[in-house]
């Protein structure tokens, strides 16, 4: 073939030119932008795998390199990959144009396109094609290919040897859209889950920086335990293949586990559509409501694992799933096989328990230790020497519940048996300003008439507008009900006590400042 055969003096960019300046516009995330050039980066690798080996020899592997310039707010991804043939050069740039085959990574016709026209208005592709003896190279300059009305576009030509392979795209003028430092490592650790899969079976290297820093996701280790309702059991893998099928084509499947080591932030779900992740990106991982609890629930720290889909679509986006009317079976049914016996992932990661182990916890008991012996050197001591006033110790253990607080945010009574004497303790949680003390207990004998024994009723009342409250409660009030317990203990301990002859409201005035005065931290 002559190398005259091979010359594209200009391409068409219409229909619709103007779509480009509404590009900008798209509601991607950074990560999925820069994920829209890696996924045709590997459709080129995975669509001529096998003459690039022949070229490169058997243990060729895809290579794309993110540099960025600061200096001149300027972004380039290179890859190694079979270029734009050119037979597809010409539907490459036109928006819209979809691919004739839509089974890989690329198949909306839009994706390098709107995600250069997101990052930039000024961009360009250079790119040679194995086999071709021509390098090409486009240039988009938005604002005047909308403002002139631009259908040609020049392309730059120049020979090259046909062994020659790669694609080098370059966003100019970024301006805010540059990464900064502090945003880099969340644009890493997305684009390394994202693209985990290839990475792991060894298909693909993404080369970040000036370092050519290769990107790697983590691999969470899987919680080795016996199952929490038998602890005396021999120790199992909690982790189990998943695999939904909703007919027509559509199938879930893939593994779900729970971590070794909870998190937080790194538990829940990834999807995956042709092995490129979708939903559920490194710390923005899918948990759905229905399947995760509560914000706070142990399955939101313990649950993960990765799921692959089939047979839905996605948004042209590449950052959602269309599950239309079976969202909720599929959520269903996914649950359903998470509890599925013998291995029940959903009651393992509610019922499971780390123990402590000396190494883990060292640090912040250290930590702890001295902040607290801090706390208690600058401020304990005046706060101890303080004799309470007999008006202040009626206040916090008056005589009868009518003179604690009458409106309380909750509230639970519960009988127990102390001594064959029937208690009634009733908690209660206020939220009234106006009391200064984190505890207050009021404790009255009533005498039974068809009993010997008189009834003991306990009435305990813990602020949740105290200091000490507001600064350990967490953000999310996760921390309510270690509270209570605490005050509960302190509470039924005293009353106690006090039945037995000792003053329970000297060491509860005492409790009440410290907590206050000294051992409330400092309000952030």
């Amino acid at each position: 073939m002559r190398v005259a055969e091979h010359v594209i003096p200009a391409i068409n960019i219409r229909p619709e030119v103007t779509m480009l300046s509404v590009l900008k516009h798209l509601n991607y995330k950074a990560w999925f932008a820069l994920a829209e050039f890696v996924d045709n980066s590997v459709q080129s690798y995975l669509a001529s795998a096998d003459a690039l080996r022949a070229v490169e020899g058997p243990d060729f592997k895809l290579r794309v390199r993110i540099g960025l310039d600061p200096e001149h707010s300027r972004l380039e991804i290179s890859d190694n990959a079979a270029g734009i043939a050119l037979a597809d050069f010409a539907r490459a740039f036109r928006p819209a144009e979809i691919p004739p085959d839509r089974t890989g990574l690329s198949e909306f016709g839009m994706g390098m396109k709107a995600a250069a026209c997101w990052f930039s208005d000024l961009w360009s592709v250079r790119t040679k094609a194995l086999g071709d003896p021509v390098e090409r190279t486009v240039r988009f300059d938005i604002e005047a290919i909308v403002s002139n009305r631009t259908e040609m576009l020049e392309v730059e030509e120049r020979p090259a040897p046909p062994s020659e392979h790669y694609t080098i795209i370059t966003l100019e003028r970024l301006g805010a859209k540059f990464p900064q430092a502090r945003t880099q490592k969340k644009l890493r650790d997305h684009l390394a889950s994202i693209y985990r899969v290839f990475q792991r079976r060894g298909d693909l290297e993404i080369l970040w920086g000036d370092e050519a820093e290769p990107l790697a996701h983590p691999e969470p280790a899987v919680l080795s335990a016996p199952p929490a309702s038998a602890l005396d059991a021999e120790s199992v893998e909690w982790r189990k293949d998943i695999d939904v099928n909703f007919g027509e084509g559509r199938r879930i499947h893939g593994f779900a586990a729970l971590r070794a080591e909870g998190s937080t932030t790194h538990a829940g779900f990834a999807l995956f559509r042709r092995n490129r992740l979708i939903v559920g990106s490194d710390d923005e991982t899918f948990r759905p409501l229905e399947i995760f609890g509560k914000l706070n629930s142990f399955r939101m720290q313990r649950l993960f694992g990765e799921l692959h889909v089939e047979g839905f679509e996605v948004s042209h986006t590449k950052d959602g799933f269309k599950w239309h009317e079976l969202e909720h079976s599929m959520l269903e049914r996914l649950h359903d096989a998470l509890e599925e016996e013998p291995l029940n992932l959903l009651r393992q990661a509610e019922q499971h328990r780390a123990r402590l182990t000396r190494a883990a916890v060292q640090p912040a008991a250290k930590q702890a230790t001295a902040t607290v012996s801090a706390a208690l050197e600058s401020t304990a001591g005046p706060v101890l020497s303080a004799e309470p006033d007999s008006s202040a110790l009626e206040q916090i253990v008056p005589s009868t519940p009518n003179r604690l607080a009458a409106d309380p945010v909750a509230q639970r009574a519960v009988n127990i048996l102390v001594d064959d004497h029937r208690w009634t303790i009733n908690l209660r949680m206020t939220m009234d300003s106006d009391v200064d003390e984190w505890l207050r207990f009021a404790d009255e004998t009533v005498p039974q008439l068809f009993s010997e024994h008189d009834e003991h009723r306990l009435t305990v009342d813990v602020s949740l507008a105290h200091p000490f409250v507001e600064r350990f409660i967490g953000p999310h009030n996760e921390n309510i009900e270690l509270i209570l317990r605490f005050a509960a203990a302190i509470a039924v301990a005293l009353a106690r006590l006090q039945r037995g002859g000792v003053s329970s409201a000297t060491p509860l005035h005492y409790i009440n400042q410290l907590l206050r005065e000294s051992l409330a931290g400092n309000l952030p």
